[in-house]
């Protein structure tokens, strides 16, 4: 049976970045247009975070009763290394998923936008697709769509709608910079993971690309990242210098990718591009709230 402790483990706290940076752009989305609502903001980071555990313990559900967690480096597999019944990593999967859906309902009451429900269905829908169901998408190198879209596009664009109730060209395009920083995570975790994910037969991106392109890949998505807070803002804000100093924790990370590092030795290159998308999350939506 798995300790409290396991449990943490196995929801891959250091994931949780990719929730809380596109909260804290939308948040300062929210700000710049003049609306910046706290309580919602607040309710939009419940469903980001419980969305992201809930993709985590599905994937370790998913993964785990198809044996394509055997052979892993990296984090607890609670399915995969026999710590927790498949059934009970997947009841966690579906409370978490549950949370995210109440935190939402109470969004949409107080927006009274009811087509929003059907954004949170989408959202639930594709973290349980990843890895879950007859085919799943993650196997078959789409893993990247889902997660610019479900970790890039929608929680910022949502959080400042919930707030505003407008969709501008700015929210999208600050959306983008979040979905490229958070495929570089999973595009970290995929490059680790091209020897066992080839032997099981998981056709993620990076398998399918080989090692040096997907190392290749990892760079223009940084790079990209680092280039939409100079498009949001004119040049002559200091903000955007301090944004851009941002991109000094990609430099550690990049190294790493570059040098041709390989299982184990990505681990801190996965670490480090988590901590890279918090911090632009939080100064791009400072910026973005004081510009």
């Amino acid at each position: 049976m798995a300790t409290a402790a396991q449990w943490v483990s196995g929801a891959r706290p250091r994931t949780l970045p990719a929730a809380v940076a596109p909260v804290a752009v939308g948040a300062g989305l929210g700000a710049w247009a003049g609306a910046f609502a706290l309580p919602r903001v607040l309710l939009a980071l419940v469903v980001a975070l419980m969305l992201q555990i809930g993709v985590n313990y599905a994937n370790d559900y998913s993964d785990g009763i198809k044996g394509t967690d055997d052979r892993r480096v990296g984090p607890v597999r609670l399915v995969g290394q026999q710590l927790a019944s498949p059934p009970a990593v997947k009841r966690a999967a579906l409370l978490s998923f549950a949370l995210a859906a109440l935190a939402g309902l109470a969004l949409v009451v107080l927006t009274t936008q009811w087509w929003l429900l059907l954004v949170g269905m989408a959202s639930i829908a594709a973290a349980w697709l990843y890895t879950g169901g007859p085919r799943p998408y993650g196997y078959a190198g789409l893993g990247e769509i889902f997660v610019f879209v479900f970790f890039g596009l929608v929680p910022v664009v949502g959080t400042a709608y919930v707030q505003t109730l407008t969709i501008t060209g700015v929210d999208v395009l600050a959306s983008v910079g979040v979905g490229l920083l958070s495929c570089a995570i999973l595009v970290t975790n995929n490059l680790r993971d091209i020897p066992s994910d080839s032997v099981v037969g998981k056709r993620t991106l990076a398998v399918r690309l080989g090692d040096e392109r997907t190392r290749m890949l990892y760079v223009v998505l940084v790079t990209g990242a680092l280039i939409v807070p100079v498009l949001l803002v004119p040049w002559t804000s200091p903000l955007v210098a301090i944004t851009l100093a941002t991109g000094l924790a990609a430099v550690g990370p990049l190294r790493l990718v570059l040098s041709g590092a390989t299982g184990p030795q990505l681990i801190p290159a996965l670490k480090g591009t988590g901590l890279l998308l918090l911090l632009y999350g939080l100064v791009l939506g400072g910026l973005l709230a004081f510009a």
